[in-house]
């Protein structure tokens, strides 16, 4: 299934962009889409960490991902 993965703050940067479109195998779950993901940006393993939402929600790793999702990236923010 084709995905649509949005990024936010320097997931953008990292994607070169404001999303990414990533191919998956069906029935996959969060856990695969970001070995992926660093498999294929590399940079977000020095990342000191980043959360993956689906339809608006902070997903688990054990989260099947559905082609219709709304999928987005979250990189640690900091603030004062």
């Amino acid at each position: 299934m084709k995905l649509k993965i949005l990024g936010f703050g320097i997931a953008k940067e990292i994607f070169g962009g404001p999303f990414v479109e990533l191919e998956l195998g069906k029935n996959s779950d969060v856990a695969s889409l970001r070995a992926r993901l660093e498999e294929r940006f590399p940079k977000l393993k020095e990342l000191s960490s980043y959360l993956i939402a689906l339809n608006n929600e902070f997903a688990l790793p054990g989260d099947i991902i559905n082609a219709p999702d709304e999928i987005a990236l979250i990189p640690p923010v900091s603030g004062g």
